[in-house]
């Protein structure tokens, strides 16, 4: 009955972060820095969106795994039926495909690490899954090979200087995707942070595997 309890809080807590995420992301950060127009490769969802995987990790060691993709599955619920209303068909189906990747092997590598470090786990988890939901994402929205899922987005393909500064050009969609990375690289070690205050009050359960 505890477990279920609070799997519902970690679900309700996914759900929020995946609508903020929705609704965030129609929002570019309107900053420069070092040259770079920020608003060209970010929005505010880039940063909101990690959050799901600290939520993915802390099912993950307080209930286990099966706890976890319960969760994931109900953020993918969500997720997808957002997208489909706030979105195009392709863009939904390239959100909905990564984030349930991303996800999914996160709790892998988590449950790998888990014995070793106590950063370890939370924080290559997290990172090696957003690189895989960065990937797909943004190459399932908008590469060319993936016209199938959709028409394909000129702007998006326009060759243009890297974060529009640098020498080498290549379509636009590539800059995004390394400008929405790098901030899920940033926001996943300061994730370390409350992630590290909580383990002393979410403890595992007798069910699920240490650390």
């Amino acid at each position: 009955m505890l477990t279920t309890r609070y799997t519902l809080i970690y679900v309700a807590l996914m759900t929020l972060v995946v609508v903020a995420s929705n609704f965030l992301v129609q929002f570019p950060l309107n900053a420069t820095v070092a040259g770079i127009n920020l608003a060209d490769i970010l929005t505010w969802g880039a940063f909101s969106y990690p959050m799901a995987f600290l939520i993915t990790d802390l099912t993950n060691r307080q209930f286990g795994p099966q706890a976890a993709r319960k969760v994931v599955f109900a953020g993918f619920v969500v997720g997808v039926a957002l997208s489909f209303f706030t979105a195009v068909p392709r863009i939904a189906i390239a959100s909905g495909s990564a984030y349930l990747a991303g996800q999914l092997l996160d709790i892998a590598v988590f449950n790998h690490l888990r014995r070793q470090a106590w950063w370890r786990a939370p924080l290559v988890g997290s990172l090696i899954g957003s690189a895989l939901d960065t990937v797909m994402f943004f190459s399932l929205s908008f590469a060319a090979f993936f016209a199938f899922l959709g028409p394909n987005e000129p702007f998006a393909l326009e060759n243009a200087p890297i974060f529009g500064i640098l020498s080498t050009e290549a379509p636009r969609w590539i800059s995004w995707a390394l400008g929405d990375f790098a901030v899920k690289m940033l926001v996943g070690l300061v994730m370390l942070l409350p992630y590290g205050a909580l383990m002393n009050v979410l403890r595992p359960m007798q069910s699920a595997p240490a650390r």
